[in-house]
């Protein structure tokens, strides 16, 4: 049974077909199905697991759609409120625009991914596990740790012969070795890390809530003093999961390659011409890196 259950007004500044581009980036991709411009995945809020399908209409609506028993009320506002962080939906990107068509560098990205969110990961311990599952290897790669991770101790729900996974929780993590992930091809030291992010988590010691109860450098040190988390994934961790506007990881190298490519550079910018090329960009950092990152897909 599919249920039509609720629709999601959308803003001026949104379009579904530069979201799904992004979201498509990797055939790899194992949190979410997208088809025929519909996304359907599994997500647990509060312990309750559902599936379900996201899809644009008219430009101007998204509708959820449950598949199975439908949320109770409590369940429903949480998977509204979960799709919105998703997609950014609360911001208003009028003033982004508004700098981005007056910047040599962002004009390009911003014109052509008109409507394009700063997609997100809300779950903490899944945003900071993507972070490290990406350090210092290349994208495909960390595609396949994350789906190999994903499907050795996520949950997931069967409908019409697929498995749609739910991300392993940090309780769940917690309770582990990493001799328990060796079959997972990421190192030793990657494996100890998640492991500590589930335990720290699960102490209550890291939190979301708790993080974003601090400013952005206060946030931003509490991360870095963790084990495995350096400056790039605490900036990657606070842009996409914690919504920090000036999140900057200024050492990414897709960023890089990008401000390389835009200005047509023989040499990689250094850090300094990075800096100096971001000062426009105060508040929509994040943004900025978003849209820079994307012309590389």
């Amino acid at each position: 049974m599919v249920l039509q259950n609720s629709k999601i007004t959308l803003p001026e500044e949104f379009d579904m077909n530069a979201n799904l581009g992004y979201l498509a980036r990797s055939s790899n991709e194992c949190m979410y199905e997208i088809e025929n411009d519909v996304i359907t995945r599994a997500l647990d809020i509060n312990g309750v697991q559902t599936l379900l399908q996201v899809q644009a209409i008219n430009k101007t609506h998204m509708n959820i759609s449950f598949i199975g028993e439908p949320p109770n009320d409590l369940q429903h506002e949480a998977i509204v409120k979960y799709i919105r962080e998703w997609f950014d939906l609360d911001r208003d990107l009028t003033p982004f625009y508004k700098m981005a068509n007056s910047d040599p560098l962002l004009k390009i990205p911003a014109q052509q991914f008109y409507g394009l969110r700063l997609l997100g990961i809300p779950d903490l311990f899944e945003a900071l596990c993507w972070g490290v599952l990406g350090q210092q290897i290349n994208l495909p790669f960390a595609y396949t740790l994350k789906r190999q991770f994903v499907e050795a101790f996520g949950d997931s729900i069967e409908w019409k012969g697929t498995k749609y996974w739910i991300f392993p929780t940090y309780q769940k993590i917690a309770q582990l070795t990493p001799a328990d992930l060796s079959n997972i091809k990421m190192t030793v030291k990657k494996s100890e890390y998640i492991i500590g992010l589930a335990q720290l988590m699960a102490s209550g010691e890291l939190s979301k809530e708790k993080l974003m109860d601090m400013n952005f450098q206060q946030a931003e040190k509490s991360l870095i003093k963790i084990r495995g988390i350096g400056p790039w994934t605490a900036n990657y961790v606070l842009m996409r999961c914690l919504r920090f506007p000036n999140a900057f990881p200024i050492d990414d190298v897709g960023l890089i390659n990008s401000i390389k490519a835009l200005k047509n550079m023989d040499r990689k910018p250094t850090k300094a011409e990075i800096q100096e090329l971001s000062i426009p960009w105060k508040n929509w950092k994040s943004y900025a890196t978003f849209y820079l990152w994307r012309l590389l897909y």
